[in-house]
């Protein structure tokens, strides 16, 4: 009775109160009868009949937006520029969400990105703006695309600006061109996209805004006149940046009598309506029940949802041509959309859309549990991350020193520290991770060629010789004020890196272009930037070719034994004092026992640096007040046969912190 007694309770809930009905509880608590099932199902019902009518918007009718009067457009900066906060106050103008909505930053979904002030998920945003356009006031559809600014994300920002026909570039006021607006700028350039500047943050006593338009001249060749000067902060000049939008962005170029092809620009898990994508319709149009194909996958969908985001989740059930939206198709994980994938009709034959690749991992790093019973529920953490994050590989492995654990790639070294902090932050997982390596290659004297992710698959084997090697390289970007050009130089090259270009973007600052090795900037180097520029240092990087380079494995052994977790590739000349660095920060980590420890750097089987944990001893000698020599020699002997006998059977158990040291020495 108690059951039927919570059922009625239930309906009474869900007539008295609907939006406080949790259906997810009842359907819990009341699944052990049909009966009760079939009473749940119609209180249900009823509830969401309701809630519909009250809580949800009407629908809005796309049909009546032709191409002419949409506009697609992304806001892209350099991080902390303001580019969350002017995308608020869009839509705030727009009325897509009301004033002082308690959320800033509306579109940065996840609390990491909150904390960081970053965009790690692309997020889109439809918006209605009534403007004066050609003398009639004309309704248009604006699509805001907000996308991360950081190069580890840069494929998904180049698919993500290619749904849209122009940008609002935003620079600070006070702080100028930065090197992410270097690379965020030829990203929308070479998308041969409408770039609107506008000089952001104006109302700060150390805004120049004449500065800034001359940098934008000197370095983008952008006409100073067209720049919008804004504050977000305090809404000043932001009349003037929707109508630039529809004036000067052109509207999308696709065919609406063409077959349906769509652009897949993001998608994420979500408990209830499982893969929800993000997609741009470029040509043709998708109704609710139609039945779409993946270009990448082969795989067929039928669509179950489709519409807008203003700002949350709003069915439409149709996308036009030019229209930027979302789907939901029944799709079980998000490997199955893959981001700049092309989307079809079932039974049509399309061109695919150009510029399709596969997620390119770029840093590699084991992650342990910290303590060695919570592997299953690492394993259920990182199985329930990955859900929303496809674009991390994740296999198995297991390590002598650390047990089970997992091997995983990562676009780069912010994705890798957004991913471990919401590990932590969203599933509680405390983990270990080991020094972060990158994708070498390797090729032996029999001609054959071995792709290394993980240093200990590396053979130390002096028979499988090593003819040559290649690692990973970056081309990186540095702008700096022109006092520490020198500091900086010196830090370059001990890094080995080639200097590309060099020169002044005004009388205060440099801007700086080098070739470097991916593995000399995994672990510190920008830290190491701050800290001889006193943080005024801008640092950015993209992607370049495999280079030849003269690479050595170096293992670190305790009392003989290799500890796999800790192995590393390093460059020859560099070896002997990596080793060094590594054994002397073991030694103030590690312990002591009872018995010697030995600490070894090691290139294959010779020995480049060496310390030693002392034993822990008892004083045997202390009943020894006389007597013959040879009593207390004989006592000593003793104790160390004694020793030895440990150290055979003995472990050296390494603490966490001596892996978080590792990762600090380059």
């Amino acid at each position: 009775m108690s059951s039927l007694y919570r059922a009625s309770k239930a309906l009474k809930l869900c007539r008295a109160a609907p939006t406080a009905f949790s259906s997810n509880y009842y359907t819990t608590r009341l699944s052990s009868t049909s009966y009760l099932d079939s009473i749940l199902g119609w209180t249900q019902s009823a509830f969401f009949a309701t809630h519909s009518s009250q809580n949800v918007k009407p629908s809005i009718d796309l049909c009546q937006y032709a191409s002419d009067r949409i506009r697609n457009f992304s806001i892209i900066a350099h991080v902390d520029h303001g580019k969350s906060t002017l995308a608020d106050r869009l839509l705030e103008l727009t009325g897509t969400i009301r004033k002082g909505h308690g959320q800033p930053q509306y579109l940065d979904k996840l609390q990491v990105e909150r904390e960081r002030g970053i965009t790690v998920k692309a997020q889109t945003a439809t918006m209605f703006h009534k403007h004066n356009f050609l003398g009639t006031d004309t309704e248009f559809l604006l699509n805001l695309v907000d996308t991360p600014g950081h190069v580890d994300f840069s494929y998904e920002v180049s698919r993500s600006l290619a749904a849209c026909q122009g940008a609002l570039l935003v620079v600070d006021a006070a702080q100028g061109v930065q090197a992410q607006t270097v690379a965020n700028f030829y990203l929308a350039f070479e998308s041969n996209l409408t770039i609107i500047p506008v000089i952001n943050k104006i109302d700060q006593p150390t805004a120049d805004p004449d500065r800034i338009k001359a940098q934008l001249k000197s370095m983008f060749d952008l006409d100073p006149s067209e720049a919008l000067l804004t504050s977000a902060k305090t809404g000043q000049g932001l009349e003037q940046v929707l109508p630039s939008v529809i004036e000067r962005i052109p509207p999308p170029p696709g065919k609406s009598n063409s077959p349906l092809r769509m652009l897949l620009l993001d998608a994420y898990y979500d408990e209830y309506k499982g893969v929800i994508c993000h997609v741009a319709v470029v040509d043709g149009a998708l109704r609710k029940g139609e039945k779409i194909s993946s270009a990448g996958t082969g795989q067929s969908y039928e669509v179950l949802d489709v519409g807008i985001m203003h700002p949350e989740l709003t069915p439409t059930g149709v996308l036009l041509t030019g229209q930027v939206g979302y789907i939901v198709s029944g799709m079980r994980s998000t490997k199955e959309a893959r981001v700049g994938d092309t989307l079809y009709h079932t039974r049509s034959t399309v061109e695919p859309l150009p510029g399709f690749k596969p997620a390119k991992h770029m840093v590699f790093s084991g992650l342990y549990p910290a303590d060695g019973s919570d592997f299953e529920a690492l394993n259920h953490a990182i199985e329930r991350l990955t859900c929303n994050d496809a674009s991390v590989s994740v296999t198995k492995e297991s390590s002598s020193a650390l047990g089970m654990g997992f091997r995983c790639g990562f676009l780069g070294l912010l994705h890798m520290d957004v991913f471990h902090q919401r590990l932590e932050q969203e599933y509680g997982a405390h983990v270990i991770s080991t020094v972060p390596t990158v994708p070498y290659i390797f090729e032996y004297a029999d001609g054959s060629k071995k792709h290394i992710h993980n240093p200990a698959t590396l053979p130390s084997n002096p028979k499988q010789r090593v003819t040559a090697c290649w690692e990973p390289t970056v081309l990186a970007t540095i702008i700096i004020p022109s006092e520490y050009v020198g500091s900086v130089i010196t830090l370059c090259s001990e890094r080995r890196g080639e200097q590309l270009e060099y020169s002044f973007i005004d009388s205060q600052r440099a801007f700086m272009k080098y070739r470097l090795p991916l593995r000399e900037i995994v672990v510190d180097f920008y830290n190491e930037l701050k800290s001889i520029t006193s943080g005024y240092a801008s640092f950015d990087y993209e992607d370049a070719d495999y280079q030849a380079s003269d690479l050595v494995k170096l293992d670190i052994l305790l009392n003989g034994q290799p500890v796999d977790a800790m192995a590393t590739i390093v460059h020859r000349l560099k070896a002997q004092r990596v080793g060094r660095e590594l054994v002397e920060k073991l030694k103030k980590f590690i312990d002591r026992q009872m018995f010697e420890i030995t600490i070894q750097a090691a290139i294959g089987s010779k020995v480049i640096a060496r310390e030693t944990v002392s034993a822990m001893r008892k004083n045997v000698l202390a009943k020894c007040y006389g007597g013959d020599v040879t009593r207390k020699r004989k006592l000593l002997e003793k104790q160390k046969e004694g020793k030895k006998r440990m150290k055979r059977v003995g472990s050296v158990d390494i603490p966490q912190e001596a892996f978080n040291e590792l990762l600090k020495v380059s």
